[in-house]
C-alpha cells in the first residue's frame, strides 16, 4: 500500500516539474519582487532596513567568536550564528546584519 502511494506521489511531482504550470508560477514570484523592492527605493524620507541596521555601531566581543541570535527574545531572533572575528574589519551576521568586532585589550 505504501509503495503504491509513493509511486503515485513520485509520478505527480515529476509531472509538475516538467509542466509549464510550475514555470509560470515561478515567473509570477519574480515579477512581484521588483515592485516590493521599489517600495523601499521610492520614499526617500524613510530609511531602508539596511540603513537602520548600519546605524547600530559594531558590537565588541572579548573572544574570537561571536554568537548572534538577533534578539534576546527567541521569538524575535534567528537561528544562532557563530561568527569568527579574526579579520580586522567588522564581521556581519548573515541573518540580521549586526556587525561584530573583537575587543582587544592592548
Amino acid at each position: 500500500m505504501a509503495s503504491i502511494l509513493l509511486k503515485s506521489l513520485a509520478g505527480r511531482s515529476s509531472a509538475l516539474l516538467g509542466s509549464t504550470t510550475a514555470t509560470r508560477n515561478l515567473s509570477l514570484v519574480s515579477s512581484q519582487v521588483s515592485p516590493h523592492t521599489a517600495k523601499w527605493m521610492q520614499d526617500t524620507t524613510k530609511k531602508s532596513p539596511m540603513e537602520l541596521i548600519n546605524e547600530i555601531p559594531p558590537i565588541k566581543v572579548e573572544g574570537r567568536i561571536a554568537a548572534c541570535e538577533g534578539d534576546t527574545n527567541p521569538a524575535l531572533g534567528h537561528p544562532i550564528e557563530f561568527i569568527c572575528l579574526d579579520l580586522k574589519e567588522p564581521a556581519v551576521c548573515k541573518y540580521c546584519g549586526l556587525r561584530y568586532v573583537q575587543d582587544h585589550h592592548h
